[in-house]
């Protein structure tokens, strides 16, 4: 597959822009300018990501739809929100697992806004019955959990974050050895992405590398929520 470049300088400087102008009818007359410089080459992206993911688990979905697959919609949900701008000044993009709709299952995502762009894996804010299911997992393969995000290709580009429970959850041994990965709410490895090599003609490379690294982490959160990776 030949080097190419997905994302360029242009869509961030429309993000900037967008986010001096988040209105209807500044959108309006740059939507062709969106369509092309972010949607159309983030579709192109996701398909030509496809057969790598494949690879990688043949569970886990890139859906190069404009509608309803992996690129989440610009259009902001404000109904119960104070803020009111009706676009999103970021561009994200998932590659979920193919029981998403049954379970909130694990998958990978990559994020590109000015400033921060970052690829990540695992599960954010996932309900309170898959949450259980990961942290029953930790306690009974803690060496299973260990080995997942204690390999060398991991730590050295693969950061856990999210949130996390000021006090051990209920139920949970306070003194287990691992008890502040049980405090987590959220099970997600990622990593940061310059926007110097995520304008390169090798980002879907790193992309790949980046996903191989997580499959680890991947692998022990599905096995958690019962579903194959």
């Amino acid at each position: 597959m030949a080097s190419t470049s997905y994302v360029t300088p242009e869509l961030f400087r429309f993000f900037r822009q967008l986010e001096r102008n988040n209105d209807r009818e500044w959108f309006q007359k740059n939507k062709k300018r969106y369509e092309a410089v972010v949607r159309d080459p983030l579709l192109e992206l996701v398909s030509d990501f496809a057969p790598r993911l494949h690879k990688i688990s043949p569970h886990l979905v890139a859906d190069p739809r404009p509608v309803g697959g992996a690129l989440f919609r610009i259009y902001r949900d404000v109904r119960f929100s104070k803020d009111k701008t009706p676009y999103k000044t970021a561009a994200g993009v998932r590659f979920p697992h193919e029981d998403n709709k049954s379970v909130h299952a694990p998958g990978f995502y990559l994020h590109l806004e000015p400033g921060y762009v970052f690829a990540a894996a695992g599960v954010w804010h996932p309900e309170a019955a898959t949450l259980q299911r990961i942290r029953d997992k930790i306690v009974a393969d803690p060496k299973g959990f260990t080995r997942s995000i204690n390999g060398n290709a991991f730590k050295a580009q693969c950061e856990l974050g999210g949130e996390s429970l000021k006090r051990p959850p209920k139920g949970y041994d306070p003194d287990h050895p691992l008890i502040e990965h049980l405090k987590r709410k959220d099970f997600i490895a990622s990593t940061r992405v310059s926007q110097k090599d995520i304008t390169s003609d090798h980002f879907m490379a790193d992309f790949t590398s980046n996903c191989k690294r997580a499959t680890p982490f991947m692998r022990f959160l599905c096995e958690a929520v019962g579903v194959p990776f």
